[in-house]
């Protein structure tokens, strides 16, 4: 698997050896920042609920209120809600989305400025619920270095893109995750080794039960993001040698949602959550906390809903299956054994739903495991969160060794051609 990355250090590859270290000098900017605290701003001591989510992603940096405690998340909202304009909603983006390059750098632009004003609106709510007291002139000055760090990071992150490796967001989304995976571990082992609630030796066998866990996840969750239903398709116009000599395939990932339904499906039940946080009635407040909250049984059972309900939707928006079978028919395709038109499209249907069921139905297990685990008995809140970001780190991981195999492979044809025209 990894020995197309030998190339990596040859000569000729100099260039992108310095576009590695550019993208680690970019994280490690982001990892600093993610310690510096927002002048006047206390640590959160109360539970975050379903912005553990968020605090994850963003390296624990909402949590310690860091300058970059929004992390890219109000970016990714704001992509969020243009892609979704895209689905025949605004005519404007529709148009847009088939400019092709031209039309995907005004898509990025707007993004940009929707992310800083949904940091703006993210930071005032956080600022206004987490730091009451502190006066408006606090707050507000809060809220603006809240949007300056967030906006720091979509510039940063535009960097890595381009000049680095990788999709930029993805990554540090992911160096956050992984920023805070040690602390977590380490909170575990003191908790069932160090702590005295549990005998030595079965604190011991519960923290190597805690960490087969996390690698039955990860094997798990590699597992599945490399996983996918390949669908052969034939070309009218290639004569049957040439298709027997390669093959041609629809690709189709067994979790095309990727973590995105669990994001969505946070987001949601985390509303009333947040309301209540903003408001401060006690009704309502004990009402979220009773019935409302993911800790709850009800809340629970409402969390598996929505991830099961949300990766149906966001597959069927990501891979719509009358669209392929128009591009199918475009490109003079077809499915062997499948009549073109509407019975492609609802076999291209039967076959995606048939995917999701199962895709969705392993998004619940990597959510519910972190819920569960946290109804460990004298167990640190900060070991409850764990699935999801795994899920993150292995898809985005994935991603980027695919681009770094991709530029190094490459590179060797240019290389072989030179040589060969010499």
């Amino acid at each position: 698997m990894f020995s197309n990355l030998k190339g990596l250090f040859s000569p000729t590859n100099k260039d992108l050896r310095k576009r590695i270290l550019f993208t680690l000098a970019i994280l490690a900017i982001y990892s600093l920042g993610t310690a510096i605290i927002v002048p006047g701003a206390k640590t959160i001591t109360n539970e975050l609920g379903f912005l553990e989510l968020l605090n994850l992603m963003s390296g624990g940096g909402l949590k310690s209120f860091s300058i970059f405690a929004l992390g890219v998340m109000p970016y990714i909202s704001a992509s969020i809600i243009t892609q979704l304009l895209q689905m025949d909603i605004i005519p404007y983006f529709k148009e847009l989305k088939e400019q092709g390059a031209t039309g995907r750098q005004k898509i990025n632009r707007i993004n940009r400025y929707l992310g800083i004003l949904f940091a703006f609106i993210q930071g005032y709510v956080f600022s206004f619920a987490y730091l009451r007291g502190m006066g408006t002139l606090t707050i507000l000055k809060t809220t603006l270095i809240l949007t300056a760090g967030s906006s720091l990071l979509i510039w940063l992150a535009d960097q890595i893109t381009n000049k680095g490796i990788g999709n930029g967001m993805s990554l540090i989304i992911m160096a956050g995750i992984v920023q805070s995976l040690p602390n977590v571990f380490i909170t575990a082992f003191k908790d069932l080794v160090l702590s005295g609630n549990f005998m030595t030796a079965a604190g011991i066998s519960l923290f190597i039960l805690f960490v087969l866990v996390y690698v039955f996840i990860l094997v798990g969750v590699i597992f599945i993001e490399s996983a996918q239903r390949r669908i052969p398709i034939q070309y009218s116009n290639r004569s049957s040698s040439a298709y027997t000599k390669e093959q041609s395939y629809i690709p189709i990932k067994l979790n095309s949602a990727s973590v995105m339904p669990v994001i969505f499906a946070s987001a949601l039940i985390g509303i009333p959550s947040l309301i209540a946080q903003v408001t401060g009635k006690e009704g309502f407040i004990n009402f979220v906390n009773k019935y409302i909250n993911y800790t709850t049984l009800t809340g629970f059972i409402l969390y598996i809903v929505l991830i099961f309900v949300f990766g149906y939707v966001y597959t069927l928006m990501e891979l719509n299956p009358d669209e392929m079978s128009e591009n199918l028919d475009k490109n003079r395709s077809y499915i062997p054994g499948i009549t073109p038109g509407n019975k492609t499209s609802a076999y291209l249907k039967f076959v995606i739903t048939r995917l999701t069921t199962v895709g969705s139905i392993f998004l619940i297990v990597i959510a519910a495991l972190p819920i569960l685990i946290s109804k460990i008995p004298n167990l640190s809140s900060s070991v409850t969160i764990g699935g999801t970001g795994l899920l993150i780190v292995v898809g985005v991981a994935l991603e980027t060794y695919k681009q770094l195999e991709s530029s190094i492979v490459s590179r060797s044809y240019a290389k072989n051609r030179k040589r060969r025209r010499r």
